[in-house]
């Protein structure tokens, strides 16, 4: 195993990149890029990083220099033979060759495009403009860089005894949290903390740690690279960037409120099972439920990421039910903000009358709270969105208010056409 803490006092970056692989990313955004290659070739898009902790100054915690040679770093790399075989031959949600040819082709040649980097006062702007296809490939890895950089900044003044102490704290803390959900019946876990996570190397010792400890009741990562090299499942379905788009390119009013619907009918052209899971809050989660076809009702589950999470799970369940489906068969997936009480709270709270499941992401990856004076590590909100698709700005509402993005004018014409009410604001914490 490796030792972390000596790594990172002996730390040289051409050991230790922050993005090792193409495939060092989410499942979900190889699984978003096939269907968006199949169905929207030819859309504009651009990405653009966003910090919602105003309070952390990126621009002055990172050296630009050093952040440009990350980011040139991860232009430089292309698909391994090793990676694409395991892509191109691996079984996938019960289902071989998940990935096409013409696809893999595609992303066995592909490098990705140029960024625009400039300071803005203590913060970056940092964005990547081009195919949708091509551009989306940069979010995972543009904050797992800003993430690791914002952490090397600090760990760099650490000496190398209080750098074993830091780690050994830390790994308690996971293994504590591991330790504490042992009891939970029926348990089903999976790692998705790639793209807010303190580094690599402790994304794979957390993954690890859960293997050990959770045995079955761990289902996977998000990380592509991590279930290749350990052996485990790859976990991840779809996103908010796809109805996002898909929203913006829309012409008129009509074609918007259809716009989220449209989307989920081209990924049930590809996918099938498991895959079929609902990321309903773009727009807010009861507006898209109470206005969706029959023919979702039938998909497997339901991706609950904003907003009050077992309120959001009524609202499905309830769905279901209107619908004249046994939501006892259904599965529930949390992904927001969850540690260890909210994970035992919501599993109470549902077990049987659905099947629960829970995506833990920075909490799990990057919990290195109240460890260094000043709690100069704790996670924080970073993001990075698809901001415009050719031309026209997007929007995403959010069961949560506190997470909307886009302009004002607009925001509020998508308020009007989803017929979002009144929403209750949470505190976004990473």
């Amino acid at each position: 195993m490796v030792d972390i803490a000596t790594r990172v006092w002996n730390h040289k970056w051409k050991i230790d990149p922050i993005v090792r692989s193409v495939i060092d990313t989410d499942f979900y955004k190889l699984l978003m890029c096939q269907s968006i290659f199949r169905n929207k070739p030819d859309t504009q898009v651009t990405f653009s990083l966003i910090n919602r902790s105003k309070h952390i100054p990126l621009a002055k915690l990172i050296d630009e220099g050093e952040l440009r040679e990350q980011l040139d770093h991860v232009r430089s790399l292309s698909l391994s033979r090793g990676e694409s075989t395991w892509l191109r031959g691996n079984t996938f949600y019960g289902k071989r060759q998940m990935f096409r040819p013409d696809f893999m082709e595609w992303f066995e040649g592909m490098t990705l495009p140029p960024y625009h980097l400039e300071r803005k006062g203590d913060q970056y702007e940092l964005t990547f403009e081009g195919k949708w296809h091509e551009v989306m490939l940069w979010e995972i890895p543009a904050l797992a860089i800003l993430m690791e950089l914002r952490g090397r900044a600090v760990l760099d003044n650490m000496g190398k005894f209080e750098l074993q102490v830091l780690y050994a704290r830390a790994m308690t803390r996971v293994w504590e949290k591991i330790g504490a959900m042992r009891g939970i019946p029926d348990l089903s876990i999976a790692d998705f903390g790639t793209r807010r996570r303190h580094s690599y190397l402790w994304q794979d010792w957390c993954v690890q740690a859960m293997s050990e400890g959770l045995g079955g009741a761990f289902t996977g990562t998000s990380n592509c690279k991590i279930a290749m090299s350990r052996e485990v499942e790859a976990i991840g379905t779809n996103a908010h960037e796809l109805p996002m788009v898909y929203a913006a390119l829309a012409p008129d009013d009509a074609a918007l409120a259809q716009a989220p619907y449209d989307v989920l009918q081209d990924w049930q052209d590809e996918h099938e099972g498991n895959l079929r899971i609902i990321l309903p809050d773009t727009y807010g989660s009861k507006g898209f439920l109470d206005n969706a076809p029959d023919w979702l009702a039938g998909w497997t589950g339901i991706r609950v990421d904003s907003g009050d999470p077992a309120t959001a799970a009524q609202i499905a369940i309830d769905w279901w039910k209107s619908r004249g489906e046994d939501p006892s068969q259904k599965r529930v997936i949390f992904s927001d903000g969850l540690d260890v009480e909210k994970i035992k709270t919501l599993h109470s709270q549902f077990s049987g009358k659905v099947n629960v499941s829970f995506g833990w992401g920075t909490l799990l990856t990057n919990d290195f709270r109240n460890l260094v004076p000043d709690d100069a590590l704790a996670p924080f909100s970073l993001v990075c969105k698809a901001v415009a698709a050719n031309g026209k700005p997007t929007v995403k509402l959010s069961d949560n208010p506190n997470k909307a993005m886009g302009p004002q004018a607009e925001i509020d014409r998508y308020k009007r056409v989803f017929g979002v009410g009144d929403q209750v604001a949470e505190d976004v914490v990473v």
